[in-house]
Order: C-alpha cells, then sequence, then structure tokens
C-alpha cells in the first residue's frame, strides 16, 4: 500500500515539512491547482502564493515542527479524507483531519482542514 494517493499528496506534506524555504514552491506547484483553496480554523485563503506565504511563516515560526500521517486515505469519487498529527520533537500538539477535493489532473483543489477530536453529542 502507498503512503499516499497520488504524488500531489506526498509533494504537499513535503512542502510542509521542507526545512529549506527555496524548495517550497517547488513542492507547492506539484502539489496544487492554481486557485487551490485552504480552510481550517486558522486561516482561509486561495491561491498557490497565499498558501505558499502560509507554508513560510509557519515554518519561520515552528522551526521543529514535523506534520506526520495519522491515518490511511479514505477515498471516493474526488475526495479525500485522511488524519495528520503536528508534531514537535516527537510530541503531538495538533490532531488534525483533512478533507480534500483533487482535480482531474490529480492535482489538490480544495483543502478543509479540522483540529482535534470531533465534539460529543449533545444531550437533548
Amino acid at each position: 500500500m502507498r503512503l499516499f494517493p497520488n504524488n500531489a499528496f506526498a509533494n504537499y506534506w513535503k512542502m510542509w515539512n521542507e526545512p529549506d524555504m527555496s524548495l517550497v514552491r517547488q513542492y507547492l506547484d506539484d502539489a496544487v491547482t492554481e486557485n487551490f483553496i485552504f480552510c481550517d480554523p486558522n486561516d482561509h485563503h486561495s491561491g498557490r502564493d497565499a498558501l505558499e506565504a502560509n507554508v513560510r511563516g509557519f515554518r519561520s515560526k515552528y522551526r521543529d515542527a514535523v506534520f506526520v500521517m495519522a491515518s490511511g486515505f479514505d477515498t471516493h469519487h474526488d475526495r479525500v479524507r485522511y488524519r495528520w498529527d503536528l508534531t514537535i520533537r516527537g510530541k503531538v500538539y495538533v490532531e488534525g483531519l483533512d478533507i480534500a477535493t483533487v482535480s482531474e489532473g490529480g492535482l489538490i483543489e480544495r483543502i478543509d482542514g479540522f483540529f482535534g477530536d470531533l465534539p460529543p453529542l449533545a444531550a437533548d
């Protein structure tokens, strides 16, 4: 079994973990569409340039952070769902879930990210 459903996802996660900022754009261009949309609890933006700025800002603030895949990939039609952990020196700081949309060409069009566990059911 492959770790990622296609090369776009492999490049997407290499981009987030890359310490050499001169390589970020190369991974990004091989991962997401030009009009890519990124939406998580902290950020919402569109386009490759905005994603690159987000990654660079994150990497400059959290140099020791590493994103680690925490599940396999669940796919149907043009959608992909998976879990990841944000770790620093081996300790998990954030657990996340992404729902991604993939273009006909195989690049990632959109990622909707969520942090932490789902809330419990509310009492009636």
